[in-house]
């Protein structure tokens, strides 16, 4: 039996002579939370569309669950998916909206109360959709997704409109799932939350995959830095110019000077600093985060 959840090789897709996704290459292994990331454009609800069956490749394979996606009928009664938003019913409130969908999929109905409250939306449920606020919308489909009780959830921005502590719950709940063994693929541009729940990342530029690995392996490869802040402005010039001549490249940026180099180095700094007759404010290394990544490797286009 296959260990990967998705398995995508040369996946593209055309529209006329635009290439909306190129030659994509990447798996998701079972049980993960993997981030699907890219700028507005690159890619990703056009992938994810594939993947679903919604659209036809234009060349290369994939398969979803170990099933080729040229028969999506063949595993999509175990994938779950929110793609470009949910749409529901306006007059009809959230339980009965997913009620409607389960009888439909051919789903337990009983087990819409529970969604609801694993979504916090459990005193929201007698409410009609058209009172819901955007990120009440969005927990009511992530609610609709886990219907099946799926193997693979697929979520496209499904922390779009909630508050803080609405995507701390919604990003516990991904993670509870992917540990009872629910495959968790999810778009976002939320990158400081992609960081902290994904085991694996995605990412695309201009429609070509540009990294597909663990997301610790990608951040553990960018170079560290060390910002340094002087008490006296003045000399940050200076200060730069110590890095300079100990080979180390440096730029200020927001009133301190950020040096491409290992943390064990900070304490040379110091010590070059305070030899100079320059006191520093600040000194503390510092590994590049996904955000600080994810704008250097596409270019900064979002």
């Amino acid at each position: 039996m296959s260990t990967l959840a998705i398995s995508v090789t040369d996946l593209s897709k055309k529209y006329g002579e635009q290439t909306a996704v190129s030659h994509a290459n990447f798996e998701v292994p079972f049980g993960t939370v993997c981030g699907f990331v890219g700028p507005n454009g690159s890619g990703k609800t056009t992938t994810m569309r594939m993947l679903l069956g919604l659209i036809s490749p234009t060349g290369g394979t994939g398969t979803i669950l170990g099933q080729s996606i040229n028969h999506p009928e063949r595993y999509l009664n175990r994938v779950g998916a929110m793609i470009e938003g949910p749409a529901f019913y306006p007059a009809l409130t959230g339980a009965e909206n997913l009620r409607l969908l389960a009888t439909l999929g051919g789903f337990a109905t009983d087990q819409v109360q529970g969604l609801l409250d694993r979504v916090s939306l459990g005193d929201r449920g007698d409410s009609k959709y058209k009172t819901y606020s955007l990120g009440m919308k969005q927990r009511l489909g992530i609610a609709a997704a886990l219907l099946p009780n799926p193997q693979l959830l697929m979520l496209d921005e499904p922390t779009n409109g909630l508050d803080p502590a609405g995507i701390q719950e919604i990003r516990e709940l991904l993670r509870s799932l992917a540990n009872k063994g629910t495959t968790v693929f999810i778009s976002s541009h939320l990158l400081s939350e992609i960081e902290m729940i994904s085991d694996s990342l995605v990412m695309l530029r201009k429609g070509k995959v540009i990294f597909a690995g663990k997301t610790h392996d990608l951040l553990m490869r960018q170079q560290p830095v060390i910002v340094a802040k002087c008490s006296d402005p003045q000399d940050l010039q200076k200060l730069l110019e110590i890095g300079d001549r100990s080979g180390h490249e440096g730029a200020i940026i927001n009133g301190a000077v950020h040096f491409l180099a290992p943390s064990d180095w900070a304490a040379t700094l110091n010590k070059l600093s305070f030899d100079a007759g320059i006191t520093l404010a600040q000194l503390s290394p510092a590994l590049p985060s996904l955000e600080d990544t994810f704008f250097e490797m596409t270019g900064d286009e979002e």
